[in-house]
């Protein structure tokens, strides 16, 4: 694709970027028959390729971003499906997210809209006020009926994005897992140590993923410490256009990784959320320009690793087969696309005793996508349904998967018992069975 950036455009480093991105870009189309909103719309804005334009000419001419720019760049679930497909390699995940840094620091928003991402932005990455804000919102849902019904509207209003969500809340909080600062030692000989990203809407929602990884970290003799300065990844507030504070919070987990690094030595960072595992594999980029951070950052991206990554090298020995249960495993955008592992969970499912089955149309989103299935309440709708048809189409006795995100959307739309890999494999080597009525 031909750019006309000016010599002082090319100057800021992020435009410098956007240009070599935007002139790998050949305009085949091929990313528009994996990207989960051209397949709900047809319409070619709502493609990556009709983005790209969008967020061209925004860059290119300097303009404050149009109501018609943000409608389509709001829609974009940031599932890098379009990245998988692309023959060309066009890092399409970096330029929608400066696109969407752009809409926030130059586009005025609806009061309603800005009240709701500063809500979002100010409770989603810290674990207390998660907490609270969950049990608020079970409190409230028996009063959502009473909420009026919003007209059709192509972008969502706020009572619309209300009822998404308290239909997402659940309908109670399992106790708290294990504190910060938690380190637990390795059974037998010690092959390693590690730490476990806590995350934050995980530790309140669903704490068995972590303590299943911690049972089967430590059985294999890995010692395992929850770091205990560690904040939130980024991911919510980056994805949000809020580059400020999730770079502080990059700084943040980048000095407290390497603090512990330092001192009794770290083999990897693990994460059990994929989606906040592809930002943190992200943080060289991000703080590419940060002369204090860069080369640190660079070392924690390094570091850091899939769970499924990690317990591939422990060769795994099964204490039981469970030949009679067949998993559906769901393959997250942010693990299948955003860190290009895919055969590798079902490898590990199989090889330790679970028959494990391919769902249809895989490579599309379940709608999740971080804050999406509330702010885009109504495609997430429909990329959910789409996704529990799919799932239901391999008749499962499981589903599972690598990100909380999903696990919660997939959930709300099916009686059938959604859990973690980790979980799975934890029982499968040993560990306690997964509570198989749980449905987050």
């Amino acid at each position: 694709m031909k750019t006309e950036f000016s010599l002082a455009q090319l100057a800021d480093p992020d435009i410098a970027e956007a240009d070599k991105i935007l002139r790998a870009c050949v305009h085949c189309g091929f990313c528009t028959a994996t990207c989960p909103t051209y397949v709900l719309l047809g319409d070619e804005l709502d493609s990556p390729r009709g983005r790209i334009y969008l967020i061209k000419e925004m860059l290119e001419k300097d303009q404050t971003p149009t109501a018609e720019v943000v409608k389509h760049v709001d829609r974009c679930l940031s599932c890098l499906a379009c990245m998988t497909t692309c023959p060309s390699g066009v890092n399409y995940m970096h330029l929608v997210d400066q696109a969407r840094v752009r809409i926030e620091q130059r586009y005025q928003r609806p009061l309603t809209e800005r009240l709701l991402r500063q809500v979002l932005a100010f409770v989603l990455p810290d674990p207390q006020r998660f907490r609270i804000s969950m049990v608020l919102a079970r409190l409230a849902r028996p009063l959502a009926v009473f909420l009026p019904t919003p007209r059709p509207s192509a972008t969502p209003g706020l009572i619309q994005r209300l009822k998404a969500m308290l239909a997402l809340a659940p309908n109670r909080l399992p106790p708290r897992g294990a504190l910060p600062g938690s380190v637990f030692a390795a059974l037998g000989k010690k092959r390693g140590r590690v730490a476990l990203l806590q995350g934050c809407a995980q530790q309140v929602l669903a704490p068995r993923i972590n303590q299943a990884a911690i049972s089967l970290l430590t059985r294999h003799g890995v010692e395992v410490v929850l770091v205990r300065d560690e904040q939130c990844c980024g991911a919510l507030t980056h994805h949000l256009g809020n580059d400020a504070d999730a770079l502080a919070r990059a700084r943040a987990n980048v000095a407290a990784w390497r603090k512990e690094a330092a001192g009794e030595g770290l083999d990897a960072i693990l994460v059990t959320t994929s989606g906040c595992g592809t930002v943190i594999k992200d943080y060289g980029y991000l703080l590419r320009e940060d002369k204090a951070f860069a080369a640190d950052a660079a070392q924690i991206s390094a570091l850091a690793k899939d769970i499924t990554e990690y317990i591939a090298g422990l060769e795994l020995e099964p204490t039981a087969r469970h030949d009679d249960i067949v998993v559906a495993y769901h393959s997250a955008c942010s693990l299948q696309h955003g860190q290009k592992i895919t055969g590798l969970p079902k490898e590990l499912l199989s090889k330790n005793g679970f028959v494990v089955k391919d769902v249809p149309e895989s490579h599309l989103c379940c709608g999740s996508a971080g804050t999406y299935n509330i702010l885009q309440p109504e495609l997430a709708g429909r990329l959910r349904d789409r996704k529990v048809a799919n799932i239901a189409s391999v008749k499962p006795d499981m589903i599972a998967a690598g990100n909380i995100g999903c696990m919660v959307q997939i959930a709300s739309g099916t009686s059938v018992p959604v859990v973690h890999t980790i979980e799975l494999l934890d029982w499968a080597t040993g560990g306690s069975r997964p509570a198989l009525n749980a449905q987050v």
